[in-house]
């Protein structure tokens, strides 16, 4: 499994997937996306986007938005690089903090996203949360990193190395005497010469 920026061709791709998750379209760019692929079969997993604010009354203000993961792809760290690879890309613009207008802030806290009052928010933020509520994501709340504050669990990072369609791993294909009903505590085998 690897990132790699969004081509021009994945737009189609990119536009059928959010729409089908119900994330966030707004000012779309295939360009602003990272997608992660699997490595052997050449499958897209996952996606997301920072999208970059120039109000004309302050600061650039960032915000990572439209994060999705294909169900089959889920639980394996995708959506979690995916993430952090964007963290990157917001700090290497200059960014020290990232923002984004979710109802997933359960799952973004394990990264050290916080949540933050709306009156903390940028001016062109508020309004978005505002947009969002009112259309993608009714329960919409503001959280904030800085970018050097990401984090990520080490079981997340093993799991997306060995990441596969559908969950699978490689432990799960291997048969065991159960799966044939027999109880390897007390089953007894012709050729069992006792010695153990």
């Amino acid at each position: 499994m690897y990132l790699r920026d969004a081509k021009n061709r994945e737009e189609v791709w990119l536009l059928d997937h959010i729409e089908a998750m119900g994330l966030d379209d707004t000012a779309f760019r295939s360009r602003d996306y990272v997608v992660a692929i699997d490595e052997t079969s050449g499958a897209k997993a996952g996606f997301g986007r920072i999208r970059i604010h120039k109000p004309e009354d302050g600061d650039d203000v960032c915000e990572l938005t439209s994060i999705g993961v294909l169900e089959e792809w889920r639980g394996q760290g995708v959506g979690a690089h995916v993430i952090e690879r964007l963290i990157e890309y917001a700090g290497d613009e200059g960014f020290e903090t990232v923002y984004t207008l979710t109802g997933e802030g359960a799952y973004l806290a394990q990264f050290g996203f916080e949540r933050i009052d709306e009156s903390q928010l940028p001016s062109v933020l508020q309004a978005r949360l505002a947009e969002k509520r009112n259309g993608t994501d009714s329960d919409a709340v503001p959280l904030a990193i800085d970018t050097d504050e990401f984090r990520m669990r080490q079981e997340l990072r093993d799991a997306f190395k060995q990441a596969r369609e559908g969950g699978e791993t490689d432990d799960e294909d291997e048969e065991t005497p159960e799966d044939f009903g027999i109880d390897p505590e007390t089953a007894t085998y012709k050729y069992d010469t006792g010695n153990r």
